[in-house]
C-alpha cells in the first residue's frame, strides 16, 4: 500500500509515463544532449531517467526536452516543437535552468486544469491549494525540493495557456462515464496486480533514516520504473483516459493555433507523464520528425 501511495504521488507530479521508461543511463554532463543520428532516441530512455555514477549509485533523476522537426514538403516544414518534460518538484537549479531555455521559445503552451487563459501568480498559490496541489507541496517539504508554480515564470510574454478548463475537464470524464475515483480505482488495481513483495520494507526504512530525503528521492525514483504499468490503468475500457489523452488533446489544438500562425519554434511544456502520447500525435498528426534530445537534472539523488 505504501508502494502504492508512493507511485500516485509520482503520477500527480507529472511522472507517469504511459510507455515507461526507462533504461537508467551514464551521462557525464548535466544538460546531456543525445543526436538522432547516434542511433540513440528518447524512445531508448523515454523521458525520464536515472543517472548513474560509473560506479552505478544513482546521482539524478532526469527529464527530457525532446525536439520535433516538420517535414519537407507538408505545412509544418522546418517549423520546431519541443517536448520540454517536467516534474511538479525538484532542484531550485533545475527550475532556473527551464526558465532560461523557456525564454528563448516564440511560444510556450503550458498545462493548468483552470479557465482559458489562466496565468499563475505565485501570490494566488498561497491563497488556495488543490488537492493534488497539497499534496506536492507535501512532498516537496519532505523530499527538501521546490515547488514548479513557485519557481517558473508563467507570467512571460511567450507563455499561453493550453490545458482543459475544470468545465472541459468534468465533461470529458462524463462523457465516458468516468471519474476520478474510478481511475485511482484502476491505477490500485494495475498497482497491486504486479506488486512484488519487499517493497514497502525499503520505503518504511527511507522514512525512518537520518537521511530520510535522499533515500525518499531514490526510492521514489526506482519505482517511478513502474510506473507506466500503473498509468495503464488510468484508461478506460476503450484505451482512454482525459488526463493524459483529454488534455493533450485540448494542448494539440493549441499548438496547431500558434503553428498556422508566425511562431516557428515552439514549446510544449507538460509533465513527462504527457509526452509519450503527445510524441505519437507530433509524429502522426503534425507530420513532424524527432531529431534531438536534452536530458536535465531534475532531482540530485546524492544529498538530502
Amino acid at each position: 500500500m505504501i508502494r502504492f501511495a508512493l507511485m500516485l504521488l509520482a503520477a500527480t507530479l507529472g511522472m507517469s509515463a504511459v510507455r515507461g521508461f526507462s533504461q537508467e543511463a551514464n551521462t557525464e554532463a548535466k544538460a546531456a544532449v543525445v543526436e538522432k543520428n547516434s542511433g540513440k532516441t528518447a524512445k531508448d530512455d523515454q523521458y525520464l531517467r536515472i543517472k548513474k555514477s560509473d560506479q552505478g549509485k544513482p546521482e539524478a533523476l532526469q527529464t527530457a526536452i525532446v525536439r520535433y522537426v516538420g517535414k519537407k514538403g507538408t505545412k509544418n516544414a522546418g517549423k520546431i516543437v519541443d517536448l520540454v518534460g517536467v516534474v511538479h518538484i525538484g532542484q531550485l537549479e533545475y527550475y532556473e535552468d527551464l526558465n532560461k531555455k523557456l525564454a528563448k521559445y516564440d511560444s510556450v503552451l503550458y498545462e493548468l486544469v483552470a479557465p482559458d487563459g489562466t496565468r499563475i501568480k505565485p501570490a494566488d498559490l498561497k491563497k488556495s491549494r488543490s488537492v493534488i496541489g497539497s499534496m506536492q507541496t507535501g512532498m516537496k517539504d519532505m523530499l527538501n525540493l521546490e515547488y514548479q508554480l513557485e519557481l517558473i515564470d508563467y507570467l512571460a510574454e511567450n507563455f499561453r495557456h493550453a490545458d482543459m478548463s475544470p468545465e472541459e475537464f468534468a465533461k470529458d470524464l462524463e462523457r465516458r462515464d468516468d471519474s476520478v475515483l474510478k481511475m485511482v480505482a484502476r491505477m490500485m488495481g494495475a498497482s497491486l496486480a504486479t506488486q512484488s513483495g519487499g517493497g514497502d520494507a525499503g520505503m518504511l526504512f527511507a522514512f525512518l533514516s537520518e537521511d530520510r530525503s535522499k533515500l525518499l528521492k531514490q526510492t521514489m525514483a526506482k519505482q517511478l520504473a513502474d510506473v507506466g504499468t500503473m498509468s495503464a490503468g488510468m484508461s478506460d475500457a476503450n484505451g482512454e483516459n482525459t488526463i493524459i489523452k483529454g488534455r493533450n488533446a485540448k494542448a494539440f489544438s493549441v499548438l496547431e493555433d500558434e503553428l498556422s500562425g508566425d511562431s516557428k519554434r515552439v514549446a510544449v511544456f507538460y509533465g513527462a507523464g504527457h509526452l509519450p502520447d503527445m510524441a505519437k500525435r507530433l509524429e502522426d498528426d503534425f507530420k513532424m520528425t524527432e531529431r534531438k534530445t536534452i536530458w536535465l537534472d531534475a532531482w540530485d539523488l546524492t544529498r538530502n
